[in-house]
Formats: C-alpha cells, structure tokens, sequence
C-alpha cells in the first residue's frame, strides 16, 4: 500500500468526537508530519476521508485546512463534538489512540 493510501485509510478510522495528530499518524506510517498534511490537503474525499479530525501536537486546526480554513475545521469539529479549550482541541479528552 502506498503512504498515500496508508494517510487516508488511518484517517477513515477516526470517529466521530475525536483527532488525532498528523504526528501520530506520520509515526504509524513512517513519514514527516508534514507530508502527511501534504496528502490530506490534497485529498479528494473528505466525506470518506474526514481529514478534518487531524490536527497538529497542540491540538490546534489547520488554518489552510483545504475545504475552507481553519474557521470550517473547528466548526466541524465542534459539530462533532470535539471539545476545545480556548482555541486548542482537549486532546486529553479527545485524542484517538489507534493501535498500529
């Protein structure tokens, strides 16, 4: 399986009110953080693919999330039932810890 197909395939799994890290992700696949943003700003189904739900170690959204800015990545989130402090997802409370 390619690491593009890897990216999207672990990102499927998260559910509903919950993240996790592009780091989190890039360490189960075996690539930087920022290539696996790479390949979920250039995914091309984000109702399959809820890329949304990846954020960075922080807890924080994408401000060049791909379908509509950071504003739309925490709105969605929200929706979902996330639960922020400040501007920063609890990961705490909300971070999914995925066997490899």
């Amino acid at each position: 399986m390619n690491k593009s197909a890897e990216v999207y395939r672990i990102v499927s799994e998260i559910p509903k009110g919950n993240v996790m890290t592009y780091g989190q992700i890039g360490n189960i696949v075996g690539i930087h953080p920022r290539l696996v943003g790479q390949r979920l700003y250039a995914n091309t189904d984000p109702e399959s693919i809820p890329c949304h739900r990846v954020v960075n170690s922080l807890g924080g959204v994408a401000e060049k999330y791909a379908f509509g800015g950071g504003e739309v990545q925490n709105q969605k989130l929200r929706k979902e039932g996330v639960e922020f402090i400040g501007n920063r997802v609890n990961l705490e409370k909300c971070l999914y810890k995925r066997n490899h």
